[in-house]
């Protein structure tokens, strides 16, 4: 087979998105923000929320038109070029080796919930974990799609509870609110950590071609997947400001303040299976666009397979055990969380960039100011992160000039082989 047949809708590319947006940092997130800036994190996730509705509308109406597996490098290469849209394809490859591990240390927090784990301990365990996202992927991303609906219900629905508990609270939430405004740098930098929240709108425009009816169903999808993220982000966040000090989650000590007990169970296995729905999301796109590389010459044509559900299985397997090496790497290695996060965020807010410009030119007249409003988003969280752009700056520089080199090369091959015949 050589091509990919949708086969989710509306609602399930809506639980998808929000799942891989709440994904591993629901429960984490507004806690760093909050240590960050305070009550001004409320501010912080607010603004975020709102500057990110344009860039998912304009997504969802890119993937909606031009449905294709390779996503913003697709969407690139028809407004700027092959360069461009392969050099944005492949440094979102080249994220994974700092993009994985960050959603797996996280998700192992949740884990250390529920059971100590250490050392060699927790690096087989997160191995493992993967050979289960191996097999959740093999199957489609339908399956993964149901899956990841009914957990979004399920995070929604303890994060509304926990709210309604909190309702003693509800005067103190309206003065935390009130005096959110803070130190603007600081609410500056917890947005650039949240950022991290708002990685997955691009990830969903790899799926498109698996939707029944994209042009119908992806932008309603990633809008509803991205409000509702929104909500719960700064729903969280709010309820953090008041949990008791803890050296541990303070969700889960949220959790034990409001309803009376057993926030590790709960938030333990609700972060852990968002935390691989996040993973899961990413490894199915990524997967997807090594298949769109492979079919068009720019990796080798080894990945083209795909099985009966029609999933790119060589391209899925070479993704899972790049996301191996890297575990062990970085446990090796030592890397903290914080970092990886910060360059992780680079390297998108760059695809987010690019992918306004290509919208510029690709849309219609009546999305261009969503286009230059998620520009401008983009250009303050370049500034919010500060020298942590480096990495991304560094890659584009190392990555662009390769492939300018292998277009050329390849044009001088075909020129010379007509002169010769």
């Amino acid at each position: 087979m050589t091509h990919i047949q949708g086969s989710i809708g509306r609602w399930q590319g809506a639980g998808l998105m929000a799942t891989t947006l709440l994904g591993t940092g629901v429960f984490i997130l507004p806690q760093m923000t909050i240590d960050t800036a305070g009550t001004g994190a409320i501010l912080a996730w607010i603004l975020l929320t709102l500057a990110i509705i344009p860039v998912s509308l304009v997504f969802g109406r890119l993937a909606g038109i031009f449905p294709h597996a390779a996503g913003p490098a697709y969407f690139i290469e028809k407004a700027f070029g092959r360069t461009a849209g392969r050099t944005i394809g492949l440094i979102f490859l080249l994220v994974i080796p700092l993009g994985a591990p960050a959603a797996v240390l996280m998700t192992f927090q949740f884990v250390n919930e529920l059971v100590a784990l250490s050392g060699w301990q927790q690096v087989f365990t997160e191995l493992g974990l993967l050979l289960l996202l191996l097999v959740l992927n093999l199957r489609g991303i339908q399956v993964s799609a149901k899956l990841q609906f009914a957990l979004t219900l399920a995070i929604v629905t303890v994060v509304v509870v926990m709210f309604g508990a909190g309702g003693s609270h509800l005067g103190e939430f309206e003065l935390a609110a009130h005096q959110a405004g803070g130190d603007m740098s600081l609410v500056m930098a917890a947005a650039g950590i949240a950022f991290w929240s708002f990685l997955g709108i691009e990830a969903m425009t790899h799926l498109a071609n698996d939707f029944k009816d994209p042009k119908q169903d992806m932008m309603a999808a990633m809008i509803i997947g991205t409000v509702l993220v929104g909500l719960v982000y700064v729903a969280c966040t709010a309820l953090l400001l008041f949990a008791p000090p803890t050296d541990g989650l303070a969700m889960v000590a949220a959790f034990d303040q409001l309803l009376g007990g057993y926030g590790a169970q709960v938030i333990g296995i609700l972060g852990i299976a968002g935390g691989l729905s996040t993973v899961n999301v990413y490894t199915a796109s990524v997967s997807r666009l090594i298949w769109s590389f492979s079919c068009e010459g720019v990796l080798p044509r080894y990945f083209m397979q795909l099985n009966s559900h029609r999933v790119p299985v060589r391209a899925l397997i070479a993704v899972l055990l790049t996301m191996a090496l890297v575990i062990v790497l970085t446990y090796l290695s030592g890397q903290e969380l914080e970092h990886l996060i910060a360059w992780t965020n680079g390297v998108f807010v760059i695809i987010y960039l690019v992918s306004m410009m290509a919208a510029v030119k690709l849309l219609s007249k009546r999305y261009l100011p969503l286009a230059l409003m998620g520009i401008l988003f983009c250009l303050l969280m370049m500034q919010a992160l500060g020298n942590n752009m480096w990495y991304a700056t560094g890659l584009v520089l190392l990555v662009a000039p390769l492939l300018w080199w292998q277009k050329s090369h390849q044009a001088r091959k075909l020129a010379l082989s007509l002169n010769k015949s």
